[in-house]
């Protein structure tokens, strides 16, 4: 199960580490669109973007269907749900990091205040 959900994390943000394909999901997002629809609107190569777009369905981002000799593009079945969650895991641990670093500084900085009043005296 931890090497699954591993790959599927791995797959999800490795197709999400590329602009155009995060550009092809938020257009997917308002509406199906074929590949040439898709490599026209992203000034692209056919061959270009079906690439992308196979990345993207092999992680399950986007599900396409051949309807004659168009293939059509709309968003697949994952959510993103784990990988949200992967993120906000380490959200809370650098926030509470962070909150760490602040509390460190502002004692710092009453030190810093404190020894400047007593040396001036």
């Amino acid at each position: 199960m931890v090497q699954y959900l591993g790959a599927r994390l791995d797959a999800a943000f490795a197709a999400l580490s590329d602009p155009t394909r995060r550009g092809v999901l938020e257009q997917l997002g308002r509406a199906d669109a074929s590949i040439t629809d898709l490599a026209e609107k992203f000034h692209m190569t056919l061959t270009g973007m079906k690439k992308h777009v196979g990345v993207l369905e092999q992680a399950g981002l986007v599900a396409t269907e051949k309807v004659g000799r168009v293939r059509t593009c709309k968003l697949g079945p994952r959510r993103l749900g784990d990988e949200a969650a992967w993120i906000e895991r380490y959200r809370q641990l650098w926030e509470a990091r962070f909150d760490e670093l602040d509390q460190v500084l502002e004692e710092l900085k009453r030190k810093e205040k404190f020894d400047g009043r007593t040396k001036k005296k």
